[in-house]
């Protein structure tokens, strides 16, 4: 049976969960039709949340949206949007809180990489990192801040990656992008840390996900390496000699977006197995 919960959980074991620590809030997930934000959204249910699921890809929205609604009793939505798009992000959001009420969760999860070398990294591979790895959150973000402080509580996590908190070589623009989100999360703790909305990042290594598949294939083309020796060193770079799984991310997300989180602001959690400290 299909994982819906990020915890390891099955759709029939999940259906009994009794405890809903988010139930009342709304939550919205950016790019959680697939990996990482797939299993965030699926958490967040389990607790409880109502939930809208933003993403490009509308096919694979409604397959998540889908799952999701036939295993959690909540209510749940997709919203496609290219979030590089101000006017696409503000029509999602407001569709959004019309359908399930007021956001007082946004998970800016979207985002990709490309890597290129510093001499081939062009302007416009460097406008598209920046553009859907840090300016989206900005836009997204934007949108939900102002009923959040009205409310006088909200949830703000951004999914930045170990890239945002030291170098790799040949994604510069990528790196460059995700240490932005950090600063951003840093900068926003701390003028809404009196307010009741908590701003925090979440940063995973190398994640068993399509992205890292696709950096694997990339390693493969380039090098002549097989594809098992690609991975190995992606998981060498862990000390636990791994690749993180979505679920474990999902985990911390969920811990983050708690009531029981208020005093967890500002910071970036990497969930690299002990790669970054």
């Amino acid at each position: 049976m299909t994982d819906l919960s990020g915890t390891g959980t099955t759709a029939s074991g999940a259906a009994d969960a009794r405890d809903a620590p988010l139930g009342g809030q709304h939550a919205v997930v950016t790019g959680g039709s697939r990996g990482i934000g797939a299993a965030i959204a699926g958490r967040l249910a389990a607790l409880g949340a109502s939930l809208t699921v933003i993403g490009r890809d509308r096919q694979a929205l409604r397959h998540v949206v889908s799952d999701l609604s036939r295993t959690f009793g909540t209510p749940i939505g997709p919203e496609p949007a290219d979030v590089t798009q101000p006017d696409q992000v503000r029509a999602a959001m407001e569709a959004a809180a019309g359908s399930r009420g007021p956001i007082s969760i946004l998970v800016n999860n979207a985002g990709t990489g490309k890597s290129a070398p510093f001499r081939r990294t062009d302007r416009a591979l460097w406008d598209e990192m920046l553009e859907l790895n840090l300016t989206s959150a900005y836009m997204c973000t934007r949108e939900v801040l102002p009923g959040m402080i009205e409310a006088g509580f909200g949830r703000i996590i951004n999914i930045a990656s170990t890239a945002g908190l030291k170098g790799y070589p040949y994604v510069t623009a990528y790196c460059a992008a995700k240490h932005g989100m950090i600063g951003l999360t840093r900068a926003l703790a701390l003028e809404t840390a009196r307010q009741n909305v908590t701003v925090n990042a979440v940063c995973p290594g190398y994640t068993e996900t399509e992205l890292t598949t696709r950096t694997i294939d990339n390693i493969v083309s380039k090098t002549g390496r097989s594809a098992d020796d690609a991975m190995a060193e992606l998981a060498a770079l862990n000390p636990q000699k791994r690749l993180v799984q979505p679920r474990e991310v999902a985990e911390a997300v969920a811990w983050l977006a708690l009531p029981g989180s208020a005093a967890i602001t500002g910071q970036a959690v990497a969930v690299a197995g002990g790669e970054v400290m």
